[in-house]
């Protein structure tokens, strides 16, 4: 067992990161890379926790401006777009051999457990993967102030925000080639600069709580074994 830097980890995945590029649904190619990922940490002994998104398959707040459905009942759309990409990561991590739970924010109980805070605990110090979906289970809420949520009730060590860039730029770097990217910046500096990294909300509820962000590109195999370890990978963001 590998000595580790960060011993509990949250690990928010978009739903982009579930699909091919510029597709819709779900890759299996993608969704066994995360799974091997994963699966390295809990071969070093980390106790990892996710959050994933589903912008693979919906987005409720562009539902709601182009066709019109309350914007209530598009976010709990996606909400269950979340429960989707759960249960189907799930699948995929116990294919691998991995212990994994989906705990929900909304009900769902034909799939998922309820999520718990204590009982999210107890599964990951008893060595299962928990796959965190629903969202908040409130409308309004994005799934980055879910994750910062959830890592401050696990008592998260690090939240990884995991992306298809290497982390934090000063512009767009697919739009303009010469942005810059940023090793270290405070939590302070991401608001102050208004990066879009994360939303206010979930970056003021890191600070607040003392939970270091990564922001890396999940694509690169082996990343986040090298961010338990504590080497310098994507962008940090602390105090």
């Amino acid at each position: 067992m590998s000595q580790v830097k960060y011993k509990r980890m949250l690990l928010k995945i978009s739903g982009e990161g579930l699909c091919n590029s510029n597709s819709f649904g779900l890759s299996g190619a993608a969704l066994n890379s995360i799974g091997r990922q994963i699966g390295d940490l809990i071969d070093m002994g980390v106790e990892p926790a996710i959050v994933v998104g589903a912008g693979n398959l919906i987005r409720g707040a562009v539902l709601s401006s182009e066709i019109g459905i309350h914007r209530v009942t598009a976010d709990q759309m996606g909400m269950l777009g979340t429960i989707i990409n759960s249960i189907a990561l799930k699948d995929v991590l116990e294919i691998l051999g991995h212990k994994t739970r989906v705990m929900s924010a909304i009900e769902v109980r034909a799939m998922c457990e309820p999520f718990i805070r204590l009982r999210a605990i107890s599964h990951m110090e008893k060595g299962s993967v928990i796959i965190l979906a629903g969202g908040t289970g409130n409308p309004f809420f994005t799934t980055d102030t879910c994750a910062a949520l959830r890592a401050s009730e696990l008592q998260s060590d690090v939240l990884i925000k995991a992306t298809k860039v290497d982390g934090v730029y000063s512009a767009d770097p697919m739009k303009e080639p010469g942005a810059q990217l940023f090793q270290k910046l405070t939590y302070r500096e991401v608001l102050q600069k208004n990066l879009k990294v994360m939303d206010h909300a979930a970056i003021s509820l890191c600070q607040q709580n003392n939970i270091d962000i990564i922001v890396c590109n999940l694509f690169k195999e082996g990343t986040v074994a090298r961010i338990a370890q504590g080497e310098s990978v994507g962008t940090l963001i602390s105090k």
